[in-house]
């Protein structure tokens, strides 16, 4: 004890005749932290200045690309238009008024880009060692413009749980009409020529069948003992059961499961006799409930879209494989020579990433119930709401695969009435089903009410405008 004793007296002695040293090494440490900590503001303020000079920049080369693509103003315009964007924005976050100097802007007629390269000079919070007080940042944007098109396939869900509910005061059918209609005038605003219009938009509405309209001519109606693909195209009389609905199901395969294929309807196929029959839609016979309002094939004539529209009536169930089904049809060139023969406009372009952007915007407020056949190989004990799943995720990846981007909403999925599962369920088949995102191009929605699912059909509508001109 009395040398533990001693060992403390000894510190204490040695901290007493120690008492200026600390104080010099304590100014050493206070010097060395200032100026951490002027370093560190520096860096925030030169982080801070790039990332506000990076999106003003972005936003006036994507802003003049998109006037070029939609012939708002020319080429030679580019620098006026570029440079006023900049004045316009020049106090974006930490910069201040008429700092943004626009060093150079490229106008690129063979590889159609607009480069941007611009910088700010930064006047530092703490200069260090003596040093100029001023930074220079730069940014450099790249943008295409295009003569693209763009071929809009939106499937919409008109099924029984969409109708008004007065005791919850809800008007879901109501709140998809508003916001369709607002997607469509938003996305035909930017024709500027209507004879010949830039973009072109389908609306298919689904329950358990499409209402397919004018194309009844692509239609195998089947009779529940009959057979399961349109009689061989030499028999004696090419007959079907008859009613007059115009609705369509799921395509079936020689053997009854579903076809996948975005095939036009008169593509000749063998039955297991070897005769040869036309690959007609089918329309199962097990189908109770046709919607009101009929396709409209790819159009820019905005008053049939939204006379379509105010046509929907909520009933039946959700056949979530059958809507994928028909919004593959409504933008495959296969479908074209149906269409045209149909008098109902020019179909769909040939896939050409490059000339033509196509989109499918799929909307539903529920699980995925309902489908006539299921695929080739899968478990018989399947569902008709894993069937109706599992061939939407399918015609989807195909839909991806052929260059179709894919957008999904998911509207009131989170309502009470709904279980667990089925929450579950409709959730992944819609983020399965939407192309992935990139970068922050979001292709999956959730909107709980009638205000979010306009903002969701708002935004993706913005996205279809990003597609075609991409930094």
């Amino acid at each position: 004890m009395r040398q533990f004793k001693g060992v403390v007296h000894g510190v204490d002695g040695f901290a007493r005749h120690r008492e200026g040293n600390f104080a010099v090494l304590f100014g050493v440490a206070a010097s060395v932290l200032a100026l951490g900590v002027g370093f560190l503001v520096n860096i925030s303020q030169l982080y801070n200045a790039r990332s506000s000079l990076q999106g003003v920049v972005d936003a006036a080369v994507t802003s003049t690309a998109r006037d070029l693509t939609l012939g708002v103003i020319t080429e030679s315009d580019a620098n006026k238009m570029v440079q006023a964007f900049l004045d316009a924005n020049s106090t974006a976050g930490i910069l201040r008024a008429n700092q943004i100097v626009l060093d150079k802007l490229t106008v690129d007629r063979t590889a159609s880009t607009v480069q941007a390269d611009a910088h700010v000079d930064v006047s530092l919070y703490f200069p260090l060692f003596s040093t100029d007080n001023m930074r220079r940042v730069t940014a450099s944007t790249t943008a295409l413009y295009s003569d693209k098109t763009v071929e809009v396939a939106m499937m919409l869900d008109v099924t029984g749980s969409m109708a008004a509910d007065r005791r919850a005061k809800t008007n879901k059918i109501g709140d998809l009409k508003a916001a369709a209609s607002q997607t469509v005038k938003d996305l035909l605003d930017q024709n500027r020529d209507p004879s010949d219009p830039r973009i072109r938009v389908s609306i298919i509405p689904y329950a358990e069948a499409v209402n397919t309209g004018g194309l009844a001519d692509t239609v195998f109606v089947e009779a529940e003992m009959g057979p399961k693909v349109p009689p061989p195209i030499d028999a004696a009389v090419s007959v079907s059961a008859t009613v007059f609905d115009n609705c369509a199901t799921e395509r079936k395969d020689k053997d009854g499961y579903a076809d996948y294929s975005s095939d036009g309807p008169y593509t000749q196929r063998r039955d297991n006799q070897g005769k040869i029959y036309l690959a007609k839609v089918n329309r199962d016979y097990r189908m109770r409930v046709c919607p009101t309002a009929a396709l409209v094939p790819l159009t820019a004539d905005e008053d049939k879209l939204l006379t379509a529209i105010d046509r929907f009536q909520a009933g039946g169930v959700t056949a979530g494989g059958i809507a994928a089904q028909w919004g593959y049809y409504m933008l495959s060139p296969s479908w074209r020579s149906a269409i045209t023969g149909a008098r109902l406009g020019a179909g769909p372009a040939n896939f050409d990433r490059n000339r033509v952007a196509k989109i499918a915007i799929l909307m539903t407020d529920g699980q995925f119930n309902t489908a006539f056949a299921g695929a080739r190989g899968a478990s018989r004990s399947q569902d008709q709401g894993q069937k109706s799943r599992a061939n939407a995720e399918t015609i989807c990846d195909n839909m991806k695969r052929d260059g179709i981007e894919i957008f999904t909403i998911g509207f009131d999925l989170n309502d009470p009435a709904m279980t667990t599962t089925e929450r579950d369920q409709a959730k992944s088949v819609l983020k399965d089903c939407s192309t992935a995102d990139a970068s922050a191009l979001k292709h999956y929605y959730e909107a709980a009410n009638g205000a979010e699912l306009s903002d969701a059909f708002g935004e993706i509508s913005r996205n279809i405008e990003k597609l075609t001109v991409s930094r």
